[in-house]
């Protein structure tokens, strides 16, 4: 992560899976699909379903929410003064900076 670059929240994990059940075009993704197609891991993925992970950086946020077929605030919200990142997903990089 680069620490210019921003953080989105997954506003809500069961939509996620409704989503990719049926995305954009009618049909149905599975995790390993979506992660290969938005360019992150599989267990990037997988812990959002799972909530162990709630933000992703902006770029993950929009390349998933363009392969699922749907607006990226349809899923996330930016992170920032008034919806703060959680303390245990800030980066060493960014840590060090603040």
């Amino acid at each position: 992560m680069s620490p210019r670059e921003s953080s989105y929240r997954l506003v809500n994990r069961s939509l996620l899976k409704e989503l990719m059940g049926r995305t954009g075009t009618g049909q149905s993704i599975t995790i390993r699909d979506l992660a290969a197609r938005a360019g992150c891991s599989s267990t990037t993925i997988g812990n959002l379903l799972k909530g162990h992970q709630e933000c992703v950086v902006a770029s993950t946020a929009h390349a998933m929410c363009r392969v699922i077929g749907v607006d990226t605030l349809i899923l996330f919200t930016p992170t920032g003064r008034s919806v703060p990142v959680p303390a245990g997903e800030i980066s060493p990089t960014l840590r060090a900076a603040v």
